[in-house]
């Protein structure tokens, strides 16, 4: 069987780019430890709101930041309002009762999924105060667009 010298071209390049792309996801997750996020804290759904972790809900200040609690339920986050200050770390540690939610802070690249049974969590650093939109970016139910709740980042000394 005779290829053509362009197709035999275009097979090696074809296999070549395969084997960089492959060699780039290989390197990114074994050399720099780079793997997808896992579920590692669980929670039984059924009782989420009574659990110890989740009874206390809203921002407490920790040595090395702050943690924010929150219960992604239908149609609603709980505490509607958070407030936090700029330039210290801030841990969201949240969790639902009912069905997946969203938790997508606007204007930051914090987003997380929040699945019933377990527990997501983040740390992010807001620098800059003002007021963040939260909201519900997965799909929820019927009052999904009625999901959502503010993020207020006071500068260091409570002014807004």
């Amino acid at each position: 069987m005779h290829v053509d010298l362009y197709e035999k071209f275009w097979m090696w390049l074809s296999g070549v780019l395969l084997a960089l792309f492959a060699a780039a996801i290989i390197y990114t997750a074994a050399a720099q430890a780079i793997q997808p996020p896992s579920h590692v804290e669980t929670i039984d759904p059924t009782t989420s709101r009574t659990d110890p972790r989740f009874v206390s809900l809203g921002v407490t200040e920790t040595a090395d930041g702050q943690q924010v609690v929150v219960m992604a339920q239908m149609f609603a986050f709980t505490p509607t309002e958070i407030r936090v200050t700029a330039g210290r770390p801030v841990t969201f540690r949240l969790t639902s009762p009912d069905v997946i939610h969203g938790f997508q802070i606007v204007g930051s690249n914090a987003n997380t999924m929040v699945i019933p049974g377990y527990v997501s969590q983040y740390t992010i650093t807001f620098n800059r105060p003002g007021e963040y939109l939260i909201v519900c970016n997965e799909y929820c139910g019927l009052g999904h667009h009625l999901m959502y709740g503010t993020l207020i980042v006071e500068a260091p000394g409570g002014e807004g």
